[in-house]
Order: C-alpha cells, then structure tokens, then sequence
C-alpha cells in the first residue's frame, strides 16, 4: 500500500520519525507509576519524562530547520511565542495525558504538529503504550500504524488510512471530552456540557489527553469531541488528522480553530452542528 512515508524527505516522514523515537524515550515509562511535580495547579504535573521527550524533540527539529520557531509545552511555561508571517512554526506536546502516565495508565501520547500562519502542514500524535502512531499531512491524508504485540519489539506496524465514523444523529454517538485544570476553581470547567452530552448521545468517555481524543475522532472511533482552555500543542495535530479524517473542527460558535481561544469542537461531520449547538446552550444556560 503506499503511504506518504514514501515521499523522501517530506514533512510527513519527519513528523512520523519524530514520533516514533519519541515514543521509545517514554515507552519504558509505561504501566507504572513515576513521581511528579505540580506546576501552576496542583492537577498539571509534569514528571521527568515529559523533559526528557521534550528535549528531544526540540534538539531534532532545531537541528533540522534551525530557522524555524519551536514552541514547546515546558519550556514555554505557558506563553505562546508568535511565528513571524510564513515562518512554520512547531507545537509540541512532549507527554499529553501526564496524569495517566504518572499513574500508569497507558492513554498518554506525544504530540508534534508544525504549521504556517495558523494552518497546520503536518503533524503527529505518538501512543507508544497502546501501540499507534497518527500521522498527517495536508493533503496526504491521514493515516494509522498499529504495532503488532506478538512481533518481537512490535514490528513496524500496518498503516491505514483514517476515516471519520458514519454515525448521523448525536443520539447515537459515542462521545469525548475533558477537564481543565482549574475546574474546581473556575465556573468554566465544562461540568454542565457533560452532564447534557451525557443525557443525549449515546455515552461520553473521557480518556485525559486532548490529543488523542481528537486522534480517536479521525480514526472513526469516536464519533465527536469537544472541550476548552486547551493550548495550541493539545490542539494543533489533532485538528490535522481530523480534518484529513474527512470530519470537520470548529470553535464552538462554528468558526475557524484560532489557536489560542482554546475552544474546540470536532466530528465525523454528520452529527458537528448537533454538538456543537447541544454545547453551546449547556454553557449558556450555565
């Protein structure tokens, strides 16, 4: 089958290649609990791990394309360093779902994403504990490596295209969303939106990485997502796969994704209006 990794030297090769070496350094770290420190919130850790991916990434790309601007979760400490017009930009998220990880759950993942005036060129979300790997690129797709458990060392995996799911009515879907770090705080904290999504679609998961929830969305394997306060590196390689999924990423008034708002919502396209409106009168009726 030809995939894009066929096309040498490609931004879509190297997302790919970064996730998958990525993915070894934290790997070993899986299914067991490590120590971690809070930083703004007591409920947003970080642990060495997430460093030491980070690090990585950072050395590879700024080795690759020293011109390029690389915004990474911590290093960044929050702020969001803006591109100078058409210079790409990367958002990297060395381990999303560190409270997962920490615990030794295996839903975390690694997402790097590059873009150009806020449209994302390429971009990859790593889950090396569950054993896929998502790749995009604009206009290639968006694809699927599942690594094999009964290969020695996992195998490099059978890719597949991703499509979104088929399902039509809000009725009968299956659901992802997630919390922000303040909820206990702020009255922002999507506990309302749950509890309606809850009552009309068919079930609502939360699996704690806002990457690869959207992942999951562009695989088919749920049928919609949406959530808030999320920073451009939980967003940007997700809306990627989505879109070239064939489902559709809004903000929550219908709008184009502005990175930095933080309100997302994404879907198989059938069922996008349906949530979108069901979310947005559970926040206004707040």
């Amino acid at each position: 089958m030809y995939t894009p990794l066929e096309k040498t030297g490609s931004l879509f090769r190297f997302v790919h290649d970064l996730g998958e070496e990525a993915g070894r350094l934290i790997a070993n770290g899986a299914f067991r609990s490590h120590a971690a420190v809070s930083k703004s919130l007591r409920t947003d850790l970080v642990t060495e791990y997430d460093r030491r991916s980070e690090a990585y990434l950072t050395a590879r790309i700024a080795s690759r394309f020293p011109e390029d601007l690389i915004v990474a979760e911590e290093a960044s400490q929050g702020e969001i360093a803006t591109a100078k017009p058409g210079q790409r930009r990367w958002l990297i998220d060395p381990l999303d779902g560190t409270t997962n990880f920490s615990h030794g759950l295996p839903f975390f993942c690694i997402s790097i994403a590059v873009e150009v005036d806020g449209v994302v060129q390429a971009g990859a979300v790593e889950a090396p504990a569950l054993g896929w790997r998502f790749v995009a690129e604009q206009g290639l797709g968006a694809w699927l490596w599942r690594r094999d458990p009964t290969v020695a060392g996992g195998g490099g995996g059978t890719p597949h295209r991703l499509r979104v799911s088929q399902t039509e009515t809000l009725g009968g879907a299956l659901l992802a969303t997630g919390f922000p770090y303040d909820r206990a705080t702020s009255l922002e904290n999507n506990f309302a939106e749950f509890v309606a999504l809850q009552k009309k679609a068919l079930a609502v998961r939360r699996v704690g990485a806002a990457a690869l929830d959207l992942a999951l969305t562009a695989s088919g394997q749920f049928d919609g997502y949406w959530e808030m306060k999320l920073k451009p590196w939980d967003l940007a390689a997700g809306i990627l796969l989505v879109t070239e999924a064939g489902g559709r990423v809004t903000n929550y008034d219908g709008g184009p994704i502005v990175f930095g708002e933080g309100r997302v919502v994404a879907s198989n396209g059938h069922i996008h209006d349906e949530l979108r409106a069901a979310v947005s009168a559970a926040r206004d009726s707040r």
